[in-house]
């Protein structure tokens, strides 16, 4: 795991995760957070929606952001204050997404950390875009 403070973040600096979404994660995911949609869960119900099969939620997808912020970049200790996510494509079952955060900006005297949020398929279609702000850990007293 990583952990850099707002004095070691840069502009342009990115972190990405590729991750590839499997059934078991949209039944974990249905199961955690109570949201068994039967267009995430339900095949022949799924065919009848504009998506003609399952899709994978997108707040779980939106959750490939949390990893990377909490344990790359920024890493360690940060703190997630606040997420945007537009969902601009649907994500299938067995797509490939890679989620990547990028620096946009740094605001030193709040220390926080303003990110842009993208996720792409497998096919580089961009499936999220967003932004978050991260308040980044602080630097250990010498």
């Amino acid at each position: 795991m990583n952990r850099k403070t707002i004095e070691e973040l840069a502009v342009g600096d990115k972190a990405s995760l590729t991750k590839r979404f499997v059934e078991a994660d949209v039944a974990g995911f249905a199961e955690v957070s109570g949201d068994r949609n039967p267009a995430h869960m339900d095949e022949a119900y799924a065919q009848t929606t504009i998506f003609k099969t399952r899709i994978v939620h997108g707040m779980l997808v939106g959750s490939l952001f949390s990893a990377i912020l909490g344990t790359e970049l920024p890493g360690l200790g940060s703190i997630y204050t606040n997420q945007s996510l537009k969902f601009t494509k649907p994500v299938y079952l067995n797509d490939e997404i890679t989620a990547t955060v990028t620096v946009r900006e740094l605001i030193l005297e709040k220390n926080r950390v303003v990110l842009d949020t993208t996720a792409v398929n497998q096919r580089g279609e961009v499936v999220i875009v967003g932004e978050a702000v991260i308040m980044p850990p602080r630097k250990e007293p010498k």
